[in-house]
């Protein structure tokens, strides 16, 4: 017995010294990817020394003799900080991804795919003009630079992801760049998406179906049935189609069809208290680690510019320079159309046409997967565009037996040269010069708000589709692809001036007369006659939501508790404490208050309960609350309020009714996840940012060290604006949000301001991983001057590039 006791012991010993020895070899190969900072590198391609002065938040200042020379460093500094994040970019526009994830990344690679999203960024590199290819082949060669030093230095292979993830490394390209500007520009739209929604809709309910989406995307009004499209074709009634899969993604985070969009606000000279322009932007990005922004402060010809750029791209998204300031959102259009084209009957390869049976042009391609054989995929075009059946999955429901889908999308452009825009944005030195270069914005179409100097100033740029006036849908249905009718009679380049009543500026992505945070910021910026830059922090923060304003006195009119208190403990004191604490509610989406909780529990149930018995199946996809539908409902505008009834009921339940039961409902699932005292519920212990890791997050010894979770407030319609998970017990979980903030104040420029949701670093083990996380979720900010010197009093390090002999 003593023997095997110290045989026990010994390998008990044993298996702790092996898991030490482990845990220290991962660190050390670990931390040889952190970067030096103060190291001095020589690099092949700069005429001159270059000097990256990193500041305490670890922002890069980049001086250079040449723009090309600092475009290179730029290059390098992302790739020291990023590698991992920009390669996996990278995959996610080739369709790529499997080669790393295994089977399960398969569907982002098809779509890509048959997107072409790299084929037609490769194609445009020649379009850009000379000074952005320049900057392109400069770029590139800032990052093969970097992993030319990984290389040489052993430095833990750039990243200790691809220890993990174990993956061959490719020198960059300009095209590169190019494909993940068109994944964000993909990424950006949603315009297809709606339209499926809408069809799905009417196939489900073709009288009341469109109601869902009142004030939302297209005016439904004079919209044909969406099965009178297709006479006698076989459409089958729509079912579930979203999985949870489809939602938690984490390593294609940048899916097409995703919708992302942005706040932008200005105020003219006149309306500010220190008589200079002031600028606001927060673009909207899904919630990962490291955040999918990175700043950057690059001195170019023109003079020094700073802002918010995309690892793998060099481009200022939002910024300033000396003179001019910018801020991105993408225009409320509607750029991308689906068309169903009837396959002719035995012969796979032929479509039916405006003229005839015509075959599609076809081609194959191979998709190589992690533990698996590769897959070939078949890639058809016809007259309409790209077919793609996997673009979303409603298509199923809208496409009859016989049929596939095409996409029409002003972002298929071969030679989109958005790019150039772009940089040109970067080197203007007013509102003007500025317009004329976004002058060639193809895709994303953008709502461009400029201020300088001489005021403010918003433009919309970017390819407009032109539809027939007798358009069978105007846009806003699938179209049967042998309609000459439904095609686009152009493709045209706009740069259109929004006005600017009031010397004030706003934008947001939001399409139709509903608008909610459009019109909170038009209140918020009206409501001072003289503005800050701490009104326009207060205003980017403001967490309001407008939609809880509305309907909570129209849905609660006839609940509010007016008697007797019921007894303690039981669902009627319950319901009488939520409606108590509701009544006096004020709308603010706090972390720290009960009653946003209370009310986006309940309006999900009543939506839900409004809509199930109706569209059956199809509820389950319906994942967003559509403010406008309740409004409608609960107004009975055109009759809407039948949605109350429950048809499958004998006598007929009226919308207090409804209402009621949906509280109830609420109160009883909240109750079970967070106890039953309503007042001790808080709006952040479901409301949480999870910026899960792209590669490590879904491992789950290291998800807990790699991902970060924060408390937050905001929510899907205030100006602090949150995309949810929608689904499940996690439903409130916020999703996407503000992956950037900055505010630019031209009466005073370096004391403008700027963050990013998590930190510069990429790699888990840097100090900078997650050191502004903590600031952004407060609301708080870091300065961004363009004065070196005070750069460089409290700089993290200065590394120094020199030409290689």
């Amino acid at each position: 017995m003593l023997t095997l006791f110290r045989w026990l012991l010994r390998l008990t010993v044993g298996l702790i010294v092996l898991l030490v020895l482990a845990a220290v070899l991962a660190w050390y190969f670990a931390v040889r990817s952190l970067p030096d900072y103060n190291a001095t590198v020589q690099v092949q391609g700069i005429l001159a020394p270059v000097e990256i002065v990193r500041s305490t938040e670890n922002v890069p200042h980049i001086f250079g003799q040449t723009d090309e020379d600092v475009f290179l460093a730029l290059g390098l500094a992302h790739a020291q900080d990023r590698l991992f994040q920009m390669t996996l970019l990278r995959r996610a526009a080739q369709g790529r991804l499997s080669e790393v994830y295994g089977p399960g990344a398969f569907p982002a690679d098809d779509l890509a795919r048959r997107l072409e999203l790299y084929r037609n960024a490769a194609s445009s590199v020649d379009s850009q003009d000379q000074a952005t290819q320049a900057a392109l082949r400069a770029y590139a060669e800032g990052v093969n630079q970097w992993i030319a030093q990984v290389n040489k230095g052993a430095l833990g292979r750039g990243a200790p992801e691809f220890f993990v993830l174990p993956q061959e490394i490719a020198y960059w390209q300009p095209a590169d760049s190019l494909a993940i500007l068109k994944l964000l520009a993909a990424a950006t739209s949603n315009s297809a998406a709606e339209e499926i929604l809408r069809a799905r809709l009417s196939l489900t309910w073709p009288e009341r179906g469109s109601d869902l989406l009142f004030g939302e995307g297209n005016s439904a009004a004079a919209l044909p049935r969406y099965a009178d499209l297709f006479p006698g074709a076989r459409l089958a009634p729509p079912e579930a189609r979203l999985g949870d899969a489809s939602v938690r993604d984490a390593a294609g985070f940048m899916r097409p069809n995703q919708g992302l969009g942005a706040n932008a606000f200005a105020a003219g000279a006149d309306r500010t208290a220190a008589g200079g322009a002031l600028l606001a932007n927060d673009p909207q990005s899904p919630l990962i680690a490291p955040s999918l922004y990175y700043l950057a402060r690059l001195q170019l010809t023109p003079g020094g510019v700073i802002g918010a750029t995309v690892p793998g791209m060099p481009v200022i998204f939002s910024g300033r320079n000396p003179q001019l300031a910018w801020g991105i959102a993408p225009a409320a259009t509607d750029d991308a159309d689906i068309a169903i084209e009837e396959i002719q009957p035995g012969k796979a390869d032929r479509y039916r046409g405006a003229e005839g049976w015509t075959e599609f042009t076809t081609r194959r391609e191979l998709i190589r997967i992690l533990g698996e054989p590769a897959r070939a995929i078949t890639l058809r075009s016809s007259r309409n565009g790209l077919l793609v059946p996997t673009l979303d999955p409603g298509l199923a429901d809208v496409t009859p037996l016989g049929h596939v889908p095409a996409l029409r999308w002003t972002g298929l452009s071969a030679t989109d040269t958005t790019m150039s825009a772009l940089i040109g944005l970067m080197r203007a030195t007013d509102a003007d010069s500025a317009a004329t270069a976004l002058g060639r914005v193809v895709a994303p179409a953008m709502a461009v708000t400029l201020a300088d100097g001489d005021g403010i100033r918003q433009v919309t740029v970017g390819a407009m589709p032109q539809r027939a006036a007798n358009h069978p849908t105007g846009g806003a249905l699938p179209v049967p692809g042998w309609l000459a009718e439904g095609e686009w009679a152009a493709m045209v380049p706009v740069t259109q001036d929004s006005p600017t009543p009031e010397n004030l500026a706003f934008a947001t992505e939001e399409r139709g007369p509903l608008a909610l945070r459009r019109a909170r910021l038009s209140h918020l910026l009206n409501d001072r006659e003289v503005h800050s830059r701490d009104s326009f922090i207060a205003a980017q923060l403001d967490i309001v939501s407008p939609a809880a304003r509305a309907l909570l006195p129209l849905v609660g009119a006839d609940l509010w508790f007016t008697g007797e208190p019921a007894a303690a403990g039981t669902p009627e004191r319950q319901r009488q404490d939520a409606l108590n604490l509701l009544a006096e509610w004020d709308g603010a989406m706090s972390e720290h208050l009960p009653e946003p909780l209370i009310y986006s529990a309940w309006m999900a149930a009543l939506q839900d309960r409004l809509i199930r018995d109706e569209l059956g199946p199809l509820a389950d996809d319906i994942r967003i609350l559509h403010p406008g539908f309740i409004d409608s409902v609960f107004r009975n505008r055109d009759g809407a309020g039948v949605w109350c009834d429950v048809v499958q009921s004998a006598p007929p339940e009226d919308c207090t009714t409804v209402a009621r039961q949906a509280l109830d409902r609420a109160i009883l699932d909240l109750t079970q996840q967070f106890g039953p005292d309503v007042t001790s519920w808080r709006w952040g212990d479901a409301h949480q940012a999870r910026h899960v890791h792209p590669g490590l997050g879904q491992i789950p010894a290291l998800g807990w060290i790699v991902n970060l979770s924060q408390a937050i407030s905001g929510g899907a319609f205030t100006v602090s604006h949150t995309g949810m998970l929608g689904i499940g017990t996690d439903r409130f979980e916020a999703r996407t949000g503000p992956g950037y903030r900055g505010v630019y104040d031209l009466a005073d420029p370096d004391s403008s301001v700027f963050i990013t949701s998590t930190g510069q670093s990429g790699h888990p083990l840097s100090r900078h991983y997650d050191d502004l996380a903590g600031l952004w979720r407060r609301g708080e900010y870091i300065g961004m001057s363009l004065d070196p010197a005070l750069a460089r009093a409290a700089a993290t390090g200065v590394t120094r590039l020199e030409p290689a002999p």
